[in-house]
């Protein structure tokens, strides 16, 4: 298990927390980064809007919300916010797993604090095609992350 990487689940979620781990462990040695301190938090839908809300004037879901508490883009410290809701929803529209969709989602957000953004369409295509590369070099490990939903 990585130092200062922790995963906390919603209420109800049940988490494999070490494929967590696995997938932070391989994008360390991929992107080249440390670890002063990351949260990777699932949550729920409406934990998801009250952060959109309060942080981002978004009156809405999202999938994922990262905050970069990082002075540099190799010593990351932040948090990552992924809506299990969203993440159910996204996983159907585009026709993969859940656990895919989780992986990609955990890569989003830690190419956000490396230092990709998304702002505009130039920065969302880059971010995108290094998104999917990673996406293809790891969904092949068969990595399950959410254990089970209780509802």
């Amino acid at each position: 298990m990585i130092k200062n990487l922790h995963v906390n689940p919603a209420k109800h979620i049940s988490l494999n927390k070490k494929n967590f781990h696995t997938v932070i462990s391989q994008l360390k040695k991929v992107l080249q980064f440390q670890i002063n301190s990351l949260d990777i938090n699932i949550v729920n839908k409406e934990y998801i809007l009250e952060l959109n809300k309060n942080f981002l004037n978004h009156n809405y879901t999202t999938d994922i919300i990262t905050f970069n508490y990082s002075e540099d883009n190799v010593g990351l410290d932040g948090e990552i916010f992924i809506s299990l809701h969203d993440a159910i929803n996204n996983a159907k529209r585009f026709g993969v797993s859940l656990d895919t969709e989780i992986l990609r989602l955990i890569i989003h957000g830690v190419l956000h604090l490396v230092g990709y953004d998304d702002i505009s369409s130039d920065k969302k295509r880059i971010m995108k095609r290094k998104e999917n590369k990673l996406v293809e070099l790891f969904k092949n490990q068969n990595l399950v992350f959410i254990k089970k939903k209780y509802d």
